[in-house]
């Protein structure tokens, strides 16, 4: 254990989950953190400048401790695979009848990036951001040491117990333990035994967690309400991260199509997913993972880049059959209320159960 002062604990125990894409905004994470709670921004898909200004936005709102998340780019990873860009092209060739549907054209040969690795990496240390939090991967050891000199705590997204071991040793000061019921994009980023088999059961998978590695553990994935909080900080964690349950919050950036469809009864049920961005998500299902999730090929960021401009003009066309409805499976128990009031209720219900 690193034995850096964390800002979130036994009495601060709510973490608002980054959302890239748009749900995460300087409001819905300033509401968060002045109600009491960890509220994170989320730098994916957005340019440093983008979140500069945002990081100055919820500053102007609080002077509570916040977070920033980045995605980590597959360092150890050829770049381009031979086969990815044909596999692209295939399913772009697939795509072109949805981009007719709603008046796009899809981009010729969409590449691999770095969603700006370097400059968000900058921007966190200059603006001595509180919390960073990692995404898809560990940051590299002198990444990690220029944000502890910079005086901020580094959090890293695992889905295993050897993750968390790798992210521990990494220099990481806590982890987010990601369960299976998650929304959005499962951040597995090392391979296992072929034997593992990841629990459905988020409490189960925590204790599997804590057993191996000596870091404090945030759990996330399904979280709800303050009873299911209540469960994953009895199994070992010392705080909840929750997203989909701030998703109807009126500080929430969701597109209002995202926010009505957590509540409409022809979304049944969530699907894991790479057919709108190469990599695994959970979200609503819709009539485009049903057509398309046979056939996405497993090249991220290359088919999110080839799906945006269809997704974006889904939203303005009106049709959430076309969006990206990430959301974890306790979606139907998202609550519309201020993030504020949420976070309160969040704690009494916490209470609650563990009286």
């Amino acid at each position: 254990m690193t034995g850096r002062a964390l800002p979130f604990g036994p009495s601060s125990p709510i973490i608002q989950a980054p959302m890239a894409g748009g749900a995460s905004t300087p409001a819905l994470a300033a509401a968060v953190s002045g109600a009491g709670g960890l509220g994170f921004l989320a730098a994916g898909y957005r340019t440093a400048e983008d979140v500069r200004r945002e990081i100055a936005a919820v500053r102007e709102r609080t002077d509570r401790p916040f977070g920033v998340n980045v995605f980590v780019p597959d360092f150890a990873a050829v770049r381009q695979e031979p086969g990815d860009d044909a596999a692209v092209a295939r399913y772009r060739e697939e795509l072109v009848p949805e981009a007719g549907r709603y008046g796009v054209t899809l981009p010729e040969a969409p590449a691999w990036d770095d969603d700006a690795w370097d400059a968000k990496i900058d921007l966190l240390v200059d603006e001595r951001v509180p919390v960073a939090g990692f995404t898809f991967g560990c940051p590299p050891p002198e990444v990690t040491a220029r944000l502890h000199d910079a005086g901020a705590v580094v959090m890293v997204m695992v889905n295993t117990p050897w993750e968390a071991v790798a992210a521990a040793e990494a220099g990481a000061d806590a982890v987010v333990v990601q369960g299976p019921g998650a929304g959005g994009h499962q951040a597995a980023f090392l391979p296992g035994p072929p034997s593992w088999k990841t629990p459905d059961d988020l409490a189960e998978l925590v204790g599997l967690v804590r057993e191996a590695a000596d870091v404090p553990l945030v759990a996330a994935g399904g979280i709800m309400d303050g009873a299911d909080a209540a469960a994953v900080l009895a199994a070992g964690a010392v705080a909840a991260q929750l997203g989909t349950a701030f998703l109807r919050t009126p500080e929430s950036g969701a597109h209002p199509l995202h926010k009505a469809a957590l509540a409409d009864p022809r979304f049944t049920r969530t699907a894991f997913t790479r057919a709108f961005s190469g990599r695994t998500a959970r979200g609503l299902a819709n009539r485009f993972i049903a057509e398309h999730e046979a056939s996405a090929p497993a090249c991220y960021p290359q088919v999110h880049h080839l799906t945006k401009g269809l997704r974006r003009a889904a939203a303005e066309h009106g049709d959430p059959e076309a969006m990206a409805l990430w959301c974890g499976r306790g979606y139907r128990r998202s609550r519309d209320l201020p993030a504020a009031a949420l976070v309160e209720a969040l704690m009494e219900e916490l209470a609650a159960a563990r009286a």
